[in-house]
């Protein structure tokens, strides 16, 4: 077993590498991608990142339905589950959202709403006991070392963890608020059984997703192997790690970049509109 980082173990963050699911995902894009949204920092030592639609929407309907675990099982549909998106929903509206027009804006917020309705309707084992993870210091999300020879750090937020009383196991359930499937060879489930394995002493009983535009209920998902996906996200892990200590993030595509980094390009660039302070203290831009 990996060793932990939370509370009682004593680390030095800055010194570390931490990857998460996110930040995989952006280097196994583009390198490019990678340095610009989570090791770049401006003049003003601040990170930069793009406010857009869809992570608005997903922001808004998570927040609503990740909040649900925190009240008790038999209280959690009192209120209004809708009452609670359009509040969630104040705090990405507008351009703060990325959204450039009102119109954009009602589309996004109607999918998310129906969402929401569609849970409300069938709430099934939101309405069940959950488990949560024990916190970390400092807010930190949860996390572990990876390999602490290595001085890599795997962290993520996991959407809901069902409890399931017939063996005390848990069971992951990952929200999907956009139009497509989760790709097969995604390390996220990887990432979240190697997260529980680590933080926390009950099995891992099953996996499913959630596709909140179209299902009324999760989709369960195959397993992944334990072994498996410690090899996996470690193997990029230290991919990261290397390119890091060589400070290589070149962009595929050469020089012009692709779709995923050239966004950001223009945010060097003095291309894109400056928004206000995100979360983590991001500088967050509409471009």
């Amino acid at each position: 077993m990996a060793q932990d980082t939370s509370p009682g173990v004593s680390i030095n963050k800055y010194n570390s590498v931490w990857v998460s699911h996110s930040s995989i995902a952006d280097f196994l894009k583009c390198p490019r991608l990678y340095f610009l949204r989570n090791v770049y920092k401006n003049e003003k030592g601040r990170k930069i990142n793009i406010a857009s639609p869809s992570l608005s929407l997903g922001i808004a309907v998570h927040e609503t339905l990740e909040g649900l675990s925190k009240y008790k099982a038999e209280e959690r549909f009192k209120k209004s589950l809708v009452e609670s998106f359009e509040n969630e929903w104040e705090k990405v509206s507008g351009k703060q959202g990325g959204f450039k027009t009102e119109q954009e804006e009602k589309e996004s917020k109607e999918r998310g709403r129906n969402m929401i309705i569609r849970v409300a309707n069938n709430p099934g084992l939101l309405a069940r006991k959950t488990v949560k993870l024990p916190p970390t210091r400092n807010g930190m999300p949860p996390n572990f070392f990876l390999s602490a020879e290595e001085n890599i750090i795997l962290n993520g937020k996991i959407d809901w963890l069902e409890y399931i009383e017939s063996d005390d196991s848990i069971r992951v359930i990952d929200f999907k608020t956009g139009k497509n499937e989760e790709k097969d060879g995604s390390l996220q489930l990887p990432i979240y059984l190697l997260l529980l394995n680590n933080l926390q002493k009950r099995k891992v009983s099953g996996v499913a997703y959630w596709y909140l535009d179209r299902d009324i209920e999760p989709v369960s998902v195959k397993l992944p192997d334990y072994k498996e996906a410690f090899n996996d996200v470690l193997c990029i892990a230290r991919e990261i790690k290397n390119a890091r200590e060589q400070k290589e993030f070149n962009c595929p595509k050469g020089v012009g970049g692709c779709f995923a980094c050239r966004p950001f390009e223009k945010i060097l660039r003095g291309e894109a509109e400056y928004i206000g302070i995100g979360g983590y203290g991001q500088e967050m831009y509409i471009v």
